[in-house]
């Protein structure tokens, strides 16, 4: 059996850099808002039937300098909504440029119109607090399920680690790639943390059987479950991985960063469960059973 545990600490430093990277490219350089937070255009145009909708945004966001944050079919086969950040005359003229240039002057403008931002400051308070709220119920959900705090308070620290880490990638990738944070990113968070609770409670599970069946030390025991539990985690983690890797070099740039978030957050939720949650939970365990020790030899 692999003695996981043994390099506790080494987990706890490679998350340690992850998370003061993190934590640098948000304070170095924030997150890039899309159009779902800051309000832009959307126009729908009769273009024709199945219009290269990939090369018009590249042309878009390359001539105009503007995010394109989607364009879909809407209704009929050649009417398309545009969503993008807020331009100007000059702009929209060399919008309908590259319009008429990428279909053969087949374009028809149907609406055009500025909207205000669909994620507001009021909802993103809101969302913080439904997750808070959501967070401190799992917490005491596990510690009930477990009978220990030291669960709960592990698993939900191992959680907020891959919120975290996937919030600070996109800073990195807004500066560097200019990703954008929209409405997808939100759900693509909220998916993170439900699939690191959910991976991080197999594991705990898989802990409480064995002090049940054998009882002994729980490092030992965390060992024996971790090394039981690995390949399950890794197989399940990896039929996922390779989906969202199919997306973000298959499925075009309106689902690319969506995808690309959630391949951070599988990837970050796998690597948290086994090597930050149960590394917590044993050396808190062994820190609290010194602390008894040394109280009993007083």
């Amino acid at each position: 059996m692999i003695n996981w545990l043994k390099y506790k600490y080494i987990y706890f430093s490679i998350s340690l850099l992850v998370l003061s990277l993190s934590i640098f490219g948000l304070l170095r350089w924030g997150l890039k808002l899309g159009v779902d937070f800051t309000g832009g255009v959307m126009a729908e145009y009769k273009l024709v039937k199945n219009a290269p909708t990939e090369a018009i945004t590249s042309q878009i966001e390359k001539e105009l300098g503007v995010n394109v944050s989607s364009i879909s079919q809407v209704g009929s086969d050649d009417v398309y909504l545009f969503r993008l950040s807020n331009i100007n005359e000059s702009q929209k003229e060399k919008l309908n440029k590259i319009l008429k240039d990428a279909t053969n002057g087949k374009v028809e403008e149907l609406r055009f119109e500025s909207v205000g931002p669909s994620v507001g400051p009021e909802l993103v308070k809101k969302t913080v607090y439904a997750v808070l709220i959501s967070s401190f119920f799992i917490l005491l959900m596990v510690a009930r399920q477990f009978s220990s705090f030291k669960f709960g308070v592990s698993a939900i620290l191992a959680m907020f680690h891959d919120t975290f880490i996937l919030i600070g990638s996109f800073a990195w990738f807004g500066h560097f790639f200019s990703a954008e944070v929209d409405f997808l990113f939100v759900t693509a968070l909220l998916t993170t943390l439900s699939f690191s609770v959910h991976d991080t409670i197999v594991v705990y599970d898989r802990i409480r059987e064995l002090q049940k069946k054998e009882g002994g030390e729980i490092t030992s025991l965390a060992n024996r479950a971790l090394s039981e539990t690995m390949v399950r985690s890794l197989n399940n983690s990896f039929t996922i991985i390779f989906m969202l890797l199919a997306m973000i070099l298959l499925g075009g740039s309106t689902v690319k960063w969506f995808a690309a978030a959630l391949l951070v957050g599988t990837i970050s939720g796998t690597y948290s469960s086994p090597f930050v949650a149960v590394p917590l939970l044993v050396v808190w365990n062994s820190v609290e059973e010194k602390m008894r020790l040394r109280r009993l030899s007083r």
